[in-house]
């Protein structure tokens, strides 16, 4: 692997998805990602952004190959996506959700589950550690924690892969205002603290200002503009950045 494919952690190579979907009696092709190419350096925080519909879910999930790109490729360190074992992959790359998945059984259980699976031994105590949150919490049920709890557990489990990137999909949108507040300090903290990367879907700007060292905003699948974080907050280089930034860019679908 050379220097430079070392500093990069994602490359997106001509992204395209369309996806079938159901207009009254008629099924049609949508196209939900159009020619998307963006690369993101290693230990990057990058805010995707953009309206409704404007395809950020599905590129996350393309990362982690819960869906396939329809052309287009995807580098994980030089090496493309398509040629590793999926759960190989998934350890490289976590991902949580909007809401906390839970597993049956307890914290402890839920954080070591992706190691145990693969025989291998976890400090579930320091990953709880890393997320902030007791150890005397290692033997309950993960159903008798707070949601806003159960999504920090969330990230420990993530993390107790030890992944080289994160994959946020609206981390925030499940939570009350307080408790979205503490899981973006989190983000904050972990990104500093573990030099990960991390690739963040959010529609709130003021968490994309708080934890992003770089913006991409795409509008109808299509990338539109990608740069420095507090360039793009204080003065964006396209009319679409601008328009959205003032909250007059609006799209439907999903």
């Amino acid at each position: 692997m050379d220097e430079v494919t070392d500093l990069l952690a994602i490359e997106l190579s001509h992204l395209n998805k369309v996806k079938p979907v159901l207009l009254g009696d008629t099924l049609t092709k949508l196209e939900v990602i159009h020619d998307l190419s963006l690369v993101i350096p290693k230990g990057e925080v990058l805010a995707l952004i953009g309206p409704s519909g404007s395809g950020k879910s599905t590129l996350l999930r393309m990362i982690n190959r819960i869906e396939e790109p329809t052309s287009g490729s995807i580098l994980l360190y030089g090496s493309d996506i398509q040629n590793m074992n999926v759960r190989k992959l998934r350890r490289r790359i976590g991902m949580v959700s909007q809401t906390p998945a839970l597993l049956p059984g307890t914290i402890e259980e839920n954080i070591s589950y992706g190691p145990k699976l693969r025989g291998e031994p976890c400090d579930a105590a320091h990953f709880l550690d890393l997320v902030g949150l007791e150890k005397s919490l290692l033997q309950r049920p993960a159903s008798a924690l707070s949601i806003g709890q159960q999504q920090r557990m969330s990230i420990a489990r993530a993390l107790a892969n030890n992944p080289e990137v994160l994959l946020l999909d609206e981390p925030t949108s499940a939570l009350d205002q307080t408790a979205a507040r503490n899981i973006i300090n989190l983000i904050c903290h972990l990104s500093h603290r573990l030099a990960l990367t991390v690739i963040m879907v959010t529609h709130v700007m003021e968490h994309a200002k708080a934890v992003a060292t770089r913006i991409a905003l795409l509008v109808h699948g299509s990338l539109i503009e990608e740069g420095e974080a507090v360039e793009f907050f204080s003065d964006p280089t396209t009319e679409a950045g601008r328009k959205f930034l003032r909250g007059e860019l609006f799209e439907s679908g999903d």
